[in-house]
């Protein structure tokens, strides 16, 4: 069979893979990105299409690249709709903001990563991971056209997304890598690109509304006035075609929408959970969706993948250069991720969890109690501050819920801070100090279990 050697062999073409390869290749390594999809389809996946921080990505691929996806640059705010009590929540966000075209954008990844020079097999579809006695991992085997092909490397970077493959088949015994995944801890997202004739009033905000059920919500973000990705997220564990039809109720019943041209459809998985505990093994780094770096509450992924994709190809050149790819070698790649955002999202995720355990009722009468700007500094910097004056009037507005669920949610955050606090300033520095580390996180999350009575995530 066919066998090819590289420093690095990163698995998919997505934001991660594509930083991933830029970076290696960018340093002077051989790096190739084996990607299942043909030329023609390479980039192209479900994605809400809106980019945060737009203005901040890693350096390797530049922002020059990625302009012609962005479609839309005037957006600034999200819209928050809430039919159970008719309030429209607007909620700054801070930073760049764009919607692009995620296909236009998927192309200009890939070509940002082939100018540092880093090398795509297209049409390979990968079976198996490539582990010495050991339990290093060397390289990935995979069919071409019926034809097996083999790729030997260094290390290999996992960036096959959500529930992915490799981590299905590589032998992770006596590592530290997170083993702990259930597709529960999953969404599944389904979009539609609807062009419509007349342009939407709300061109300039990210729109946002809870489905009939808790599990999930609707959105439409506008690429252009006229061009609006519509879509939805649920968690896995619910009935996909009832919570679809939601979202083409909505459609129908929205003016703005009346005669609408649906121009494509697509569905994909994405993780709504907090990041691998450590997403390292010997000779393996898993980053973005495959390494749960999204942000659990909004679903936002690309900028946490572009700078998974960055740091894993940094710590992959440092493993190399020292001649030592095994765990504790990389171990810092997992500082990073976690210093970076990690710590925020596993915050989040206890939202996540509080939100499991509440009626779909009370936790919009919640919601519309909350000022728009808190909600905001909850959402994309894991904690906000809520002085005696702020937890009065909420209280207040949302009396006519369950009084328990504003104590409740009070408790919960309390405990959101203790776990952003224990990622921030406790995350170990090697794995030695790792078991010890994960109790003190578990007993939080015992405490985060007994205040929302949800049940165990993980």
């Amino acid at each position: 069979m066919p066998t090819h050697e590289y420093d690095v062999v990163v698995v998919g073409a997505g934001t991660a893979g594509c930083y991933a390869a830029a970076t290696v290749a960018e340093a002077g390594y051989d790096v190739v990105v084996v990607e299942r999809k043909d030329p023609d389809e390479a980039g192209h996946i479900a994605c809400g299409d809106a980019l945060k921080g737009a203005d901040a990505f890693p350096e390797v691929i530049p922002e020059s690249t990625l302009e012609p996806a962005m479609t839309n640059t005037t957006v600034d705010h999200g819209r928050f709709e809430i039919p159970q009590t008719g309030d429209v929540l607007e909620i700054p966000v801070p930073g760049k903001l764009a919607v692009v075209d995620r296909w236009e954008y998927g192309r200009q990844v890939i070509r940002g990563a082939e100018d540092a020079g880093a090398a795509f097999d297209y049409g390979v579809v990968v079976t198996d991971v490539l582990q010495d006695d050991d339990g290093t991992v060397t390289g990935v085997r995979g069919k071409s056209g019926g034809e097996v092909q083999e790729y030997r490397a260094d290390v290999v970077v996992d960036g096959a997304g959500s529930l992915s493959i490799l981590q299905d088949v590589v032998d992770f015994t006596g590592t530290t890598f997170d083993t702990n995944v259930d597709y529960s801890q999953f969404c599944s997202a389904y979009r539609e690109i609807v062009e419509v004739e007349e342009e939407v009033p709300w061109n300039d905000a990210l729109v946002f509304k809870p489905t009939e059920r808790a599990a999930g919500y609707l959105w439409y973000f506008p690429r252009t006035g006229t061009e609006i990705n519509a879509g939805l997220g649920f968690q896995m564990t619910e009935e996909p075609m009832k919570l679809v039809d939601d979202l083409k109720r909505d459609l129908r019943e929205r003016p703005e929408f009346a005669g609408a041209e649906v121009k494509d459809k697509l569905g994909a998985a994405l993780p709504t959970r907090r990041p691998y505990d450590s997403a390292v093994a010997p000779g393996f780094i898993a980053a973005g969706d495959a390494a749960g770096h999204v942000n659990p509450t909004t679903g936002g992924g690309i900028a946490g993948a572009a700078y998974a994709g960055s740091y894993a190809g940094e710590a992959a050149i440092e493993a190399i250069e020292e001649g030592d790819v095994g765990e504790d070698a990389m171990w810092e790649y997992n500082e990073r991720v976690m210093d970076h955002f990690g710590a925020r999202y596993a915050a989040l995720d206890v939202y996540n969890i509080f939100t499991t355990a509440v009626e779909v009722d009370d936790l919009m009468n919640l919601l519309a109690a909350l000022p728009g700007e808190k909600i905001a500094e909850s959402l994309y910097a894991g904690s906000t501050d809520l002085g005696l004056l702020s937890k009065l009037s909420i209280a207040a507005k949302a009396i006519k819920s369950d009084p328990r669920l504003v104590w409740d949610f009070y408790k919960t955050k309390s405990l959101a801070d203790d776990v952003l606090a224990h990622y921030e300033t406790g995350y170990p520095s090697s794995p030695d100090a790792f078991d010890a580390w994960q109790d003190e996180r578990d007993a939080i999350m015992d405490d985060v279990y007994a205040v929302t009575g949800a049940d165990p995530k993980y």
